[in-house]
């Protein structure tokens, strides 16, 4: 690291990276000692529809109802790391964990949150949901070096082949569902047509075990009634995609016996597995709860903690907050008992706002920034995140950084401290987009004082939320301070401080902002003067909308859109031939 330092400090121009560690290794400028150095250990969280308000270092500690946000061990490893200030993600799950994984944009790997029995038997490569078949992860870059990789909670990042898989991705060990959500204590979501003359429907667990089921899930009662799997928000998920669209008749539970609460139960695994962990290895760990997405579902205790909330989906999303939050000192102490905290690096982000829509149902609160989940205004793609741990330089811990990061420029960092390179021969061999992840070592250890990236390209799938069509694939751009956004632009509101609240009405179609008229050629913003997004200066600079639309032209031609197909029923097949369990469904 000393003469990574020095060298950047003389060719600020010139990125560090394995090969010139070799060459200076093989010139005897650094001695293999050093090149050698034990490699931090990487711990990963990416949470589940965080939102902005929702951070406890967002908020006023003295303002009314501070109480509310309980994230005092997320603060902690705030107050001792580096803030991640204008951090940005896709505007909803999939795209952002596949970007994660691979290293692209998701507008180079994938832009839509569809059905992981999705299946397009025309493109061997790219025809499935998330990653494209022939993409290296970065677990499988980690794991090249040395590194020791696990994952729990979230991956909904392909499930088709066993390729797919975390374990096709390079982890080790992985306990995991593969949807966008599944119920908190049964984990299920969807269902398949059993055979028989009844057409019953069988409900199908999501909970997998590295290569195959877990045998990991509750019952149907959990011990409160507005947990059950019916409703959206505090009633279950039926916001997640089915195999199939109709009516449920009738559903039979599967034959796994016990009650785990998801989060409990990934944590509870990671736990194990790093106590377990000899430090002398390098240890990645892609930790990816299920909070705090919906169905809003947690412990009783922490529910009636929070009971002072007045507003039922307020109280039940600050309740899983904390829950989180309470796991998150679980590791933290773990660690440092271990002798671990001080060589490792934590990097938390969220994978997209938190979701304001459906008057508020689904808990979440972006205040100060405008609109949530599944938009391109800043509360939809500008994301709580951090660095912390002890492997941070000392000098940094407690600081904010302002310069432009992403989630998919996580790859070539960790990349980057393991001494591998980011160059993806397989996807290179398939014809794929290259990773196009900048290493933020340097910004966030201090030896470069302004971010490699410059330039965000915001995706949209073909179809919007509010289903009218896109008007192209990438629908907004962030080139330095200013943000450009074309087409409609839904969720044009803001939230308040406590927020959902008794006049939550706001929805998807009541407030549309029309960025492209006849008359307009796009909204325009100046995001570090006007960070809430209040002033559109298209009007006034028509210069930079000429000069930024032709950037986002240009980048809409290097867009990775393959056709993934419907879903199909070899999922439901697959799922029922291993007892009611969704998985890979094609094999070689």
């Amino acid at each position: 690291l000393e003469f990574q330092f020095q060298f950047q400090l003389k060719f600020p121009g010139m990125a560090f990276t394995p090969d010139v560690l070799a060459c200076a290794i093989a010139l005897g400028l650094v001695t293999t000692a050093v090149a050698d150095a034990p490699k931090p250990h990487i711990v990963m969280l990416l949470v589940d529809d965080f939102g902005w308000a929702n951070a406890g270092w967002h908020r006023d500690p003295n303002a009314p109802k501070a109480n509310e946000v309980q994230t005092p061990n997320m603060d902690y490893l705030v107050r001792n790391g580096v803030e991640l200030d204008r951090h940005y993600a896709f505007k909803f799950c999939s795209p952002t964990r596949s970007a994660l994984q691979s290293g692209r944009n998701p507008i180079h790997v994938n832009m839509e949150n569809i059905n992981p029995a999705s299946y397009n038997k025309e493109d061997p490569v790219g025809g499935f949901q998330g990653i494209p078949r022939n993409m290296t992860g970065i677990a499988e870059k980690l794991a090249s070096a040395g590194y020791q990789t696990h994952m729990v909670g979230k991956w909904d990042a392909g499930m088709a082949t066993t390729d797919h898989t975390p374990l096709g991705r390079g982890y080790k060990t992985s306990l995991n569902y593969f949807h966008h959500c599944n119920d908190f204590w049964t984990s299920t979501v969807g269902a398949c047509k059993l055979k028989g003359p009844f057409g019953r429907l069988q409900a199908i667990v999501d909970m997998w075990d590295t290569d195959g089921p877990s045998g990991l899930n509750g019952t149907s009662s959990c011990g409160r009634v507005d947990q059950r799997v019916d409703a959206v928000g505090l009633k279950g998920c039926s916001t997640c995609f089915s195999v199939l669209n109709d009516p449920i008749p009738y559903i039979e539970y599967g034959p796994f016996a016990g009650s785990l609460y998801n989060d409990d139960a990934f944590a509870q695994r990671m736990l194990s597995e790093i106590q377990a962990h000899n430090p002398s290895d390098p240890l990645f760990y892609f930790w990816a709860p299920h909070a705090i997405h919906v169905p809003l579902q947690v412990n009783q205790s922490y529910m009636d903690a929070f009971s002072f909330i007045d507003d039922k989906y307020r109280r039940a999303y600050h309740a899983m907050v904390k829950h989180l939050d309470d796991h998150v000192g679980s590791l933290v102490k773990l660690l440092t008992q271990k002798g671990m905290y001080d060589n490792t690096l934590i990097a938390m982000s969220s994978d997209n706002g938190g979701p304001v829509y459906l008057q508020g149902t689904s808990g979440a609160n972006n205040w100060p920034l405008r609109g949530g989940k599944m938009n391109n205004w800043e509360g939809g793609v500008r994301v709580n995140a951090f660095v912390s741990g002890g492997f941070v330089p000392a000098a940094r811990r407690g600081t904010k950084e302002e310069g432009l990061t992403t989630v998919w420029d996580w790859y070539a960092t960790f990349c980057g401290l393991a001494g591998v390179s980011t160059h993806d021969e397989k996807a290179a061999a398939a014809g794929l987009p290259p990773v196009d992840s900048l290493d933020l070592w340097p910004l966030v250890s201090g030896q470069n004082s302004t971010s490699p990236r410059d330039v965000i390209a915001l995706g949209s799938p073909p179809v919007n939320f509010d289903g009218t069509a896109s008007i192209a694939p990438i629908t907004g751009l962030i080139k330095g301070q200013w943000k450009i956004l074309i087409g409609r632009v839904a969720q044009a509101y803001w939230q308040g401080p406590q927020y959902p609240n008794a006049t939550s009405e706001a929805t998807t179609t009541q407030f549309i902002a029309n960025c492209t008229t006849p008359t307009k050629r796009a909204c325009l913003f100046q995001i570090f003067e006007d960070p809430t997004e209040h002033n559109d200066l298209a009007e006034s600079n028509p210069d930079k909308v000429t000069e930024l639309l032709a950037e986002l032209t240009a980048q809409n031609a290097t867009v990775y859109q393959p056709n993934r197909g419907p879903a199909d029923d070899l999922a439901c097949t697959a799922a029922l031939a291993r007892g009611g369990v969704w998985g890979p469904f094609v094999f070689p």
